[in-house]
């Protein structure tokens, strides 16, 4: 056993897994990575009681959690989880973006499904002290990086309907390859009439998986209606666009300005989100969030004036809507293809992810 000194105010111990994944098998791996289905060979740990907060930091080998039956999660959903990426640089440097806006969500998430927050300290020395041990895990390939999932569960076992008393903090990662590996291509959305992602005094701003459980009837509804992904609709009067099912949602106009649905409590606050405005204000676009009417969209498709429509979110960065589709409605967005805004934004950012452009927002944290 070993100790990493990490960002946090304590050290990660350090336990090597015993049978670590052969260097050609991991090499085959990061030859083609698909997203979330091969992961490194560790996982980063903190665990908590209500009596003695956190303790046990540590990195260990990846593998099975053993729960009881009657563990909390298991019956009551309290868990919540982030996303982001580590990103090999030219020089052989490891970095993430933005990871201290992922914590404070993290935090806020935590704090919504009543669960212990996280300080920013562990966060980052959890995700640090991972990809140290398992830094042969990150691609080097055309926007390829390894996504890390952070995550936290009610770990208590107990039949009842109160908060945990006990919770687990783990860090796993995958490698992953471009999210559009033939280039990057619009997407067909489907909007949703009759569910919501969520409501007023909800859960819509936290991170937690029931959020993506809701989601996943009205998804399956759009693949069989031979769409991509769903747009929602708010719940309160059917008309303002909220968000996807991961994305956020912006929409472009002919005369450059730029409008997205405001943060407002049922819309997760996206990093990559908040990052973009910025960029394409200090492009010169206009930028407004404020609420986004579906008819406001419909028409604007119909005479020209909406010109792009695009989701962003950690996985695919930004994703061209292509086409907007709904039982009364079928619109093109555009041209059909991924608009100059879009794709000059897209590639600004990833620039900088990849180290080959300057950080001048001071976003990317050195991880290795």
């Amino acid at each position: 056993m070993s100790t990493l000194t990490t960002p946090s105010s304590e050290i990660f111990q350090l336990h090597r897994t015993d049978t670590p994944v052969p260097d050609e098998q991991r090499a085959a791996a990061l030859a083609s990575p698909r997203f979330g289905t091969v992961f490194t060979d560790h996982m980063a740990r903190i665990s908590w009681t209500h009596t003695d907060g956190w303790t046990g930091r540590r990195v260990e080998k990846y593998g099975p959690l053993q729960l009881d039956p009657a563990t909390a999660v298991l019956h009551y959903g309290q868990e919540i989880f982030e996303g982001l990426k580590a990103y090999a640089h030219p020089d052989g440097s490891v970095w993430s973006f933005r990871p201290e806006a992922n914590a404070a969500r993290f935090a806020r998430s935590a704090r919504r499904l009543a669960l212990p927050e996280l300080s920013e300290a562990d966060f980052l020395g959890a995700i640090r002290a991972l990809v140290e041990v398992d830094r042969a895990w990150v691609p080097t390939g055309e926007e390829a990086s390894l996504y890390l999932r952070p995550f936290m569960y009610a770990s208590e076992p107990f039949l009842g309907v109160r908060a945990s008393l006990q919770a687990e903090f783990l860090v796993i990662a995958s490698p992953v390859g471009p999210y559009f590996p033939g280039g990057v291509k619009p997407v067909s959305i489907w909007v949703s009439r009759d569910y919501h992602r969520a409501g007023a005094g909800g859960t819509g701003a936290a991170k937690c998986g029931g959020n993506y459980a809701a989601s996943l009837l009205p998804q399956q509804e759009a693949y069989a209606k031979g769409f991509e992904q769903v747009c929602f609709l708010d719940d309160r009067t059917g008309t303002q666009l909220e968000e996807l099912g991961g994305m956020n949602v912006v929409v472009v106009h002919a005369d450059g300005s730029v409008v997205t649905p405001a943060v407002s409590g049922t819309i997760l606050e996206g990093v990559t989100r908040s990052s973009i405005l910025t960029l394409l204000q200090e492009a010169g676009h206009e930028v407004a969030e404020r609420p986004v009417l579906l008819d406001e969209l419909r028409q604007g498709l119909a005479d020209g004036s909406v010109t792009e429509v695009f989701a962003c979110g950690t996985a695919a960065v930004m994703t061209p809507i292509g086409r907007l589709a709904s039982d009364d409605f079928d619109l093109v967005v555009g041209d059909g293809q991924a608009g100059p805004v879009t794709m000059r934004i897209r590639q600004q950012l990833t620039d900088v992810q990849y180290g080959r452009a300057a950080d001048t927002h001071g976003w990317m944290h050195r991880l290795v």
